[in-house]
């Protein structure tokens, strides 16, 4: 395993991590948790490490529903990947579905950086 560090460096995520989608599915900000993670190469402590695809149970903000979100491949780590996937970190802001998901955290594991651009 390779990571790369720079002032850019960001912790990877795992399941729990809490996420925002703005604009959400009728517009105001839709909040939600990464509830399924679809490799198991990558662990840390037996968590799986999120990577794109991974999906998110959000709550739509205005009627309480929920609704499941795939993590677009965009804006997540260029150079850490897994089968093609690249790595979800702390701090992105990844396309997907209507809007942009912003990931929150907590980190899996905060001495863990991944330095390379989305």
């Amino acid at each position: 395993m390779f990571i790369r560090r720079n002032s850019m460096s960001k912790p990877p995520v795992s399941i729990g991590c809490a996420v925002v989608l703005s604009p959400g599915m009728t517009g105001p900000p839709d909040a939600g948790v990464i509830t399924t993670i679809l490799q198991s190469t990558v662990t840390f402590n037996g968590m799986p490490l999120a990577v794109a695809g991974s999906l998110c149970q959000m709550i739509n903000s205005l009627s309480g529903a929920p609704y499941m979100l795939p993590i677009g491949s965009l804006g997540v780590s260029t150079g850490f990947t897994v089968d093609g996937m690249g790595l979800v970190r702390m701090g992105d802001q990844i396309p997907s579905g209507p809007g942009i998901l912003s990931i929150l955290g907590p980190p899996a594991n905060p001495m863990l950086l991944d330095g390379w651009p989305p």
